[in-house]
């Protein structure tokens, strides 16, 4: 059996848990192709990352001449699913309201994508995210390519359905994936009950032997440890804002931040205006090596963020066996609360603060317990070759 990937920029650094995902279907004899519309535009930090880029055939890296003579080619071999795939670009660039470039390169690009997919010999292609690489693989099916599904994480999916056609992928999909509970109920808001069946949960996962639980102490230099894109949705800002609170009694408070983004410029000024500079700690994007270090000498990982879907990096930090602060959204509840961390309201500084100030009063034992519930929980329901072989699962009943 063989079947393709298909990404809108891969590999990137804050998705290895696709790059994981492929790897323990590898291992359970199944050929991947992966299959990408562009490159990531930042620099790949990870050595795995780095060799999945080389194995990466992307549809528009200096191929326009390609593009437009698969098109030209499709046009004559194959009216029929021109005219199909035609039908269901309409209905995406009517939806969308706007972007007809951007629809034009859509369908350009699933030409390209369902030429390489038959001669690979490809019998299933998945996608993460509903958003343009969905719309692409839909296309492509349309053209006569093969069936194909797709992982929705939210929260920007969710935002505007009707404009994404969401319910349209769903529909046309062989079959879909949510990351949660939360995420299936609102795939299903978009596409409708009747598809309820179509949509199955299959978590984000990580390998739990990478993630051996830590045996670094719970002492006084036990920093908090943030990893994510630094971005208004992950509150970077507010973090800032909490340490400077919590520093006025315990001046002794660790923050480091890993990770780099938009919000940079506003975090270092936060970091200077508070005069916080010895306690925060700005790493930039690094490396899964580095990441797992970090993560396993933390006090808790802080992620009070105000949009996620449910965040691998929290899986992560409890396998390790470390607690996890992070917020009241999106499937997140369905993996924290008070037995493994602390779940608080999104937007405020004061909860933050506070989950900070009990984690630094909280016992060595209390805060391992924690951990090792954590631990539990993920060995359970985010083991990547559990989920991965229920994706597999799923596939081939399908194709």
């Amino acid at each position: 059996m063989r079947i393709g990937y298909l990404m809108n920029a891969y590999p990137m650094t804050s998705t290895t848990f696709i790059r994981r995902e492929i790897h323990a279907i590898e291992e359970q004899g199944v050929e991947v192709k992966r299959y990408a519309i562009r490159p990531w535009s930042e620099a790949l930090v990870d050595d795995q990352d780095k060799a999945e880029k080389d194995i990466t055939f992307y549809l528009l890296v200096g191929r326009l001449g390609g593009l437009l003579g698969d098109f030209a080619k499709e046009c004559v071999t194959n009216p029929a699913g021109m005219s199909r795939a035609l039908g269901t670009w309409w209905t995406l660039w009517r939806n969308a309201g706007r972007g007809f470039v951007p629809h034009v390169a859509y369908l350009l690009e699933a030409v390209s994508l369902k030429r390489r997919a038959n001669a690979d010999g490809i019998s299933h292609l998945h996608t993460h995210f509903s958003t343009n690489s969905a719309a692409v693989a839909m296309l492509s099916n349309r053209l006569g390519g093969p069936g194909y599904s797709f992982t929705a994480h939210g929260p920007d999916e969710f935002v505007d359905w009707g404009r994404s056609s969401l319910g349209l992928k769903v529909a046309q999909s062989r079959f879909a994936i949510a990351i949660s509970n939360y995420c299936r109920v609102l795939l299903a808001r978009a596409a409708g009950m009747e598809y309820w069946d179509r949509l199955h949960i299959v978590g984000c996962g990580i390998d739990v032997d990478e993630f051996a639980p830590s045996d670094a102490p719970f002492d006084a230099s036990a920093p908090f440890v943030s990893v994510g894109r630094l971005c208004p949705q992950k509150a970077q800002t507010l973090v800032v804002e909490a340490v400077a609170q919590v520093a006025e009694k315990h001046p002794e408070i660790r923050v480091t931040l890993i990770g780099d983004g938009e919000s940079r410029a506003d975090v270092e000024a936060a970091i200077v205006r508070h005069g916080i500079a010895d306690n925060v700690t700005l790493m930039g994007w690094q490396d899964n090596e580095t990441v797992r270090a970090e993560l396993g000498r933390a006090r808790a990982l802080l992620l009070p963020s105000f949009a996620e879907g449910l965040p691998v990096v929290i899986m992560e930090a409890l396998a390790l066996g470390r607690p996890a602060i992070s917020t009241y959204i999106a499937g997140i509840p369905e993996l924290v609360d008070e037995d493994c961390g602390w779940i608080i309201p999104a937007g405020s500084v004061a909860d933050i603060a506070h989950a900070m100030e009990e984690a630094l009063a909280a016992k060595p034992a209390s805060l391992k317990a924690k951990g090792a519930e954590g631990r539990t929980r993920v060995m359970d329901r985010h083991d990547v070759r559990k989920n991965a072989a229920a994706l597999l699962d799923l596939i081939r009943k399908a194709s």
